[in-house]
């Protein structure tokens, strides 16, 4: 990691005598309000948060089991014809497979300042929100190895886990033009990271149940308050991250880029137990890519009065 960005800031730097190239026009200086969107990619480090296991703050057997939520559950498998009599009540139903969890690719928006000075280099402060979706399948049972109609062994459930996150990203700039119009741009920088757990949900038909620890720690039965609670999970992480933008330049307005930044991020998802007993083995580092456009406004004489 520290070899990447060696090499990188050392192609910052030679690309800063580069400025005077391209026919002597230097990059747009001076203050530039940006907005970008994209596709983001996260990384599946983190995913199996959602994924209901034992020993995760969040589990699937809390809700299955219980007395509330596990007999609607059950109900609904018996109405359903998903599962027969044999099963007699929700204590038998066990997880035969559990789901190994992915994140959808997500969708990122973002805006902040960025300021330019004659020499091509530069600075930008940016705020970017993420909204992802972790999904799975985990296959139930009962434990008596029968009652699942129809020569089926299972009855599959999906698993949702929804969480924000939001960037605040600080970065050195660099712009080369290589024409009249266009210019590249490499983007070098840090990011804090405020990740926000919203739900974790198992489905079936389009039935949901929350399986989010709502009760510290103890069983939701028949006495417990339903599901109104506000809950915090989540935490501040932190990485680095590296953009490669190509501009073209809009008289009288600002720049039209599109780009590619890869971030190495550990994102901080606090509850559970791994394996070799780790506590919170969720919060880890992991790659993060994000494909997109932005566009910089630099002209603001509709400010000016008239």
């Amino acid at each position: 990691m520290k070899a990447r960005i060696t090499i990188l800031a050392a192609l910052m730097l030679a690309s800063s005598a580069a400025t005077v190239a391209a026919d002597g026009e230097p990059p747009s200086t001076g203050l530039s309000i940006l907005v970008d969107a994209g596709a983001f990619w996260a990384s599946k480090n983190n995913a199996n948060f959602y994924s209901g296991r034992e020993g995760n703050v969040n589990t699937i057997y809390r809700v299955l089991h219980s007395n509330t939520y596990g007999k609607q559950i059950y109900d609904y498998l018996s109405t359903m014809n998903y599962i027969t009599d044999a099963v007699q009540n929700e204590r038998q139903l066990t997880v035969a497979e559990w789901p190994e969890m992915y994140y959808r690719t997500s969708f990122q928006v973002g805006m902040g300042l960025k300021y330019q000075y004659r020499s091509g280099l530069g600075w930008l402060l940016r705020f970017d929100l993420t909204r992802l979706n972790a999904r799975g399948v985990f296959n139930l049972s009962a434990d008596n190895g029968t009652g699942i109609p129809g020569g089926r062994q299972y009855v599959p459930f999906n698993i949702v886990g929804l969480e924000d996150r939001i960037n605040i990203d600080l970065a050195i700039t660099e712009q080369v033009p290589l024409n009249r119009t266009t210019s590249l741009e490499v983007d070098l920088g840090a990011s804090l990271i405020n990740t926000k757990v919203r739900d974790n949900i198992i489905e079936i038909d389009r039935r949901t149940w929350s399986i989010l620890d709502r009760w510290n720690g103890q069983s939701p039965d028949a006495g417990v308050a339903p599901y109104d609670q506000e809950i915090l999970q989540g935490g501040i992480g932190y990485g680095v991250f590296m953009s490669l933008l190509i501009g073209y330049q809009i008289p009288s307005i600002g720049a039209l880029k599109a780009g590619y930044t890869c971030y190495q991020s550990k994102t901080v998802l606090r509850g559970g137990t791994g394996a070799d007993g780790s506590r919170d083995p969720y919060t880890a580092w992991g790659w993060q890519h994000m494909l997109g456009i932005r566009v910089e406004m630099n002209n603001f004489s509709f400010l000016n009065n008239k």
